[in-house]
């Protein structure tokens, strides 16, 4: 069994069966709906069952097959990419979708030992902004300011 316990699907599926339940526990006041008019509820408690059946699927994995055990914790790129989501949420009202999506794309980039900046890469990344400006602020009308306050907007 202590074997099994070391396996990266085991703690995988645990940590999928912990967030599903989290998410599932956290919208189960939300008005749920139906599948053809969907509530507030409706999308977060399907996610969140598919995550905790991901989770059991792996958990149940990691006793049938091989797998790798799990190493160290890499620190820098965790905190990078959680720091960059932080900053990212911290960064909207203020800089703007724009900036705080560049900035969030570069910090996670960071966590990487391959990040260079590279033209191709920002070509990809100025694209990405464009086109998450036009889906989400101008096809969805997602009210997320293109620039925030620090520009005048």
């Amino acid at each position: 069994m202590s074997y099994v316990l070391q396996k990266k699907d085991f703690w995988a599926g645990a940590l999928y069966i912990a967030l599903g339940a989290a998410a599932f526990w956290i919208g189960r006041d939300y008005p749920m709906g139906s599948s053809v008019r969907m509530g507030a509820g409706y999308f977060p408690a399907v996610l969140s069952v598919a995550l905790v059946l991901i989770g059991f699927a792996s958990v149940a994995r990691s006793f049938f097959q091989e797998g790798e055990a799990v190493g160290a914790i890499a620190w820098k790129p965790l905190l990078l990419i959680v720091g960059a989501t932080a900053l990212f949420g911290v960064l909207l009202q203020t800089l703007g979708l724009a900036v705080a999506l560049i900035v969030l794309v570069l910090v996670s980039a960071a966590a990487s030992q391959h990040f260079r900046i590279e033209l191709k890469a920002s070509i990809g990344l100025v694209l990405l902004v464009a086109f998450c400006a036009l889906v989400f602020v101008k096809g969805l009308g997602v009210p997320l300011p293109l620039l925030g306050s620090w520009f005048g907007e």
